[in-house]
């Protein structure tokens, strides 16, 4: 018990400490209550559930392509990636794509499965499958009128004509 309460101490004891240092985004605590307008402008440092994807037009990579073509002094890539939010890995990505194919290779591919295209086949085996159902019931409501005609003519004791027989 005593071990818990010198934990919450030194957890309290913390937080005084922390209470005037400044954040990584370098603005005080202080400063953000007078200022409101500088709240707004600190992106939100929460992290999201789950990240959203980026998709770039064709377009978008071609130019990008262009511009770090031109870039001729050391840093001007690096530049140009921070300045658009882009990894290394996607120049070397879309320069392969651009090497292999034409502005198609560079638009964004579908994610997922493909669509598969409907088998000719398969809808008339759905038709067959359903006129056979309909079919197996006719047969079965056929067969147990059969049998109460049967069961009918025995208890009235009237003979029936079986199928070989001819009635004269």
């Amino acid at each position: 018990m005593l071990e818990k309460e010198h934990m919450e101490a030194r957890i309290s004891n913390r937080m005084e400490e922390m209470e005037g240092v400044r954040r990584a985004t370098g603005i005080s605590s202080i400063y953000k209550t007078e200022n409101v307008q500088a709240i707004s402008a600190i992106p939100d440092p929460e992290v999201r559930e789950k990240g959203v994807r980026r998709r770039f037009t064709a377009a978008y990579k071609l130019r990008i392509l262009t511009e770090a073509e031109r870039c001729r002094e050391h840093g001007q890539i690096g530049a140009l990636l921070r300045r658009e939010g882009l990894y290394s890995s996607n120049l070397v990505t879309w320069r392969r794509q651009w090497e292999h194919g034409t502005l198609e290779a560079l638009s964004p591919k579908k994610r997922g499965r493909k669509a598969q295209e409907p088998d000719p086949s398969a809808r008339r085996i759905a038709e067959l499958e359903r006129e056979n159902e309909r079919l197996q019931k006719k047969l079965k409501q056929a067969e147990t009128i059969i049998d109460v005609q049967k069961k009918v003519s025995e208890i009235l004791q009237i003979p029936l004509a079986e199928s070989g027989e001819k009635n004269s």
